[in-house]
């Protein structure tokens, strides 16, 4: 069957909205009349969204199918190991927890029939708090100076890929894959449209303000070298100031004569550069760390099983286990 939708949905701990998921979503790709594939991935669940899973394929096998990590190895990987199993010529990815309504699907297919290749979306009155919101206009800022990856809302797990995008983004071989990122770099006709944003459904969001920061480091220092060549010019420019102090210490002990309190002074010029250095050598360690990361080519993540329903199969089965081909992203 030629299937013109597939749905990527990632799962972690999501067992108390998986109900109310499964009510509206089904029914929204319905309302589509298109054939249509559904893709969870568990991303090492401890709760029982693995079962609803389970549950949920037995229930609708001829669209769902179901993708179980045998551990957590984090949302951008589900999501990779989901763009490995897809069938359809487009792709949405859509979170678990409602925040993104199934409903706005349809929209992103819609502009896609004008001929974009790459559709993104905005959050329409944000339902965050303002101290999230105001992190995550100042992390696009960043972002979009250094990489000139334009996003207005990176944070919006509802988008869209044309299948091309898709097994581009399969054939990297990198450690940290950005999808939203790596795919605007791919997309030759690129567009952003507004969609809605409800509150949480239940449970609690899974990115702590810790793993935002990370997750922007992670961006900058995957689609930028402009980190490391600013640290290359201050250090140019903090050489430069430091000679031209020296100069004037020297100038004005010969002058006005020795002074006790100067060595406080020297010891905050020393403190300085030294976080400098620490700073330095710290930016240096992330990318030689995703060197290290890159040569061992461990799997990036491992998948116990996949329910499916194949076509010459009277009764839907679960594969054997396989291994994602890349190296892990933690």
């Amino acid at each position: 069957m030629n299937v013109d939708l597939s749905v990527v949905i990632p799962v972690y701990n999501e067992e108390q909205g998986l109900a109310a998921l499964f009510a509206r979503l089904y029914p929204a790709l319905d309302a589509l009349g298109i054939a249509y594939e559904i893709i969870f991935v568990n991303d090492g669940s401890r709760d029982r969204s693995a079962a609803m899973l389970r549950e949920q394929f037995q229930r609708r096998p001829e669209v769902t199918r179901v993708v179980l990590f045998n551990g957590n190895f984090g949302q951008h990987m589900a999501i990779m190991a989901g763009f490995e199993k897809v069938r359809g010529r487009r792709v949405v990815t859509l979170d678990a927890d409602l925040q993104n309504p199934p409903e706005e699907i349809g929209n992103l297919i819609a502009k896609m029939d004008e001929g974009y290749d790459y559709v993104g979306s905005i959050r329409r009155r944000r339902q965050d708090t303002a101290f999230r919101r105001f992190a995550s206009k100042a992390m696009n800022l960043v972002r979009e100076r250094i990489t000139h990856i334009q996003m207005t809302d990176q944070g919006c797990m509802l988008r869209a890929y044309s299948r091309d995008i898709v097994d581009a983004i399969n054939g990297c071989r990198e450690i940290s894959t950005y999808i939203p990122a790596l795919a605007y770099t791919f997309a030759q006709r690129p567009v952003e449209i507004e969609v809605a944003h409800e509150e949480r459904a239940a449970g609690e969001s899974k990115y702590s303000l810790y793993k935002l920061i990370r997750l922007n480091f992670d961006l900058v220092t995957a689609f930028s070298l402009v980190p490391l060549q600013m640290y290359s010019l201050a250090g140019m420019l903090i050489s430069l100031l430091s000679i031209l102090f020296v100069g004037y210490l020297a100038v004005r002990r010969l002058l006005v004569g020795p002074e006790a309190e100067g060595v406080f002074t020297l010891f905050g010029i020393v403190f300085f550069l030294l976080g400098i250095a620490l700073f330095g050598i710290g930016l240096l360690g992330e990318y030689v760390g995703r060197i290290s990361q890159q040569v061992r080519q461990r799997p990036r993540y491992l998948i116990q099983a996949v329910l499916e329903q194949r076509a010459e199969d009277t009764a839907p089965r679960p594969r054997a286990a396989t291994a994602g081909r890349e190296s892990p992203a933690e």
